[in-house]
């Protein structure tokens, strides 16, 4: 069966339409057919329309999605309430173990992101997994850090990225891989996204997961809990009526 390859995370400049256009019809050209791209909250809805249909040309699924930066849970638990039904993904970038935990155990939230060379800021460890498995939070790994880091940085991204690899398999937590770039020359086809993913240990099968099965499962069960006919897994309103 042929595969269909995601990028949950691609960062055009969304006030650079020139840009915009250019990177979307460069990730179809890759052989992307479905990617997210996150929306700032000042986006007018015109915008987004704009980018549905710029998606849409190039036969691409546009997925629309938010990245949180809260300094706090309390912060987080605001925002989450505010915003889940408004994105089709929630992810949340952790750079306090506060944030990262709650995060971890949070039902709205469907990506965890970790800074790439503040290596302390990285709280992806055994109890966050659990968490994380629990709550079915997926673990996301932005690959322009491994093309754009040299030396030390890098060498030491890379091992602490096989370390979390290991505990995201153990606790069966969804690892997505995604570029992360906002450059268009950055950009790579996804199986060598795939095959970067080998830097940290990932075997092949699992690492081509990453960038297909994991993402689009994920869309797929968001979509189905935003329909307004959902109303908890495996239940679904069929027919209204006046005995209902």
């Amino acid at each position: 069966m042929k595969r269909i390859f995601a990028d949950l995370h691609l960062r055009p400049n969304l006030r650079n339409e020139m840009q915009t256009v250019s990177m979307i019809r460069k990730a179809a050209n890759l052989g992307y057919r479905l990617i997210a791209i996150p929306i700032p909250l000042i986006l007018t809805e015109d915008k987004v329309r704009w980018l549905q249909d710029l998606c849409r040309e190039s036969c691409i699924d546009f997925v629309s999605r938010i990245d949180l930066k809260p300094k706090t849970s309390r912060e987080l638990i605001t925002s989450l309430r505010k915003l889940r039904r408004r994105f089709e993904i929630i992810a949340v970038l952790c750079e306090t173990k506060q944030v990262a935990r709650q995060a971890a155990k949070d039902r709205r939230v469907d990506l965890l992101n970790f800074p790439s060379s503040h290596f302390r800021r990285r709280f992806f460890d055994k109890a966050e997994a659990e968490l994380a498995s629990d709550s079915l939070a997926a673990f996301e790994i932005d690959i322009k850090p491994l093309i754009t880091l040299k030396g030390a940085t890098r060498i030491r991204l890379m091992s602490n990225l096989r370390k979390e690899a290991m505990i995201a398999q153990k606790f069966h937590v969804p690892i997505i891989i995604s570029s992360g770039v906002s450059d268009e020359l950055l950009m790579r086809k996804p199986r060598e996204l795939a095959a970067l993913a080998s830097l940290f240990d990932l075997k092949e099968e699992l690492a081509i997961d990453s960038i297909s099965k994991n993402p689009l499962a994920l869309v797929k069960r968001n979509r189905e809990k935003l329909n307004p006919r959902f109303i908890a897994p495996g239940i679904r309103v069929i027919r209204r009526g006046k005995d209902c």
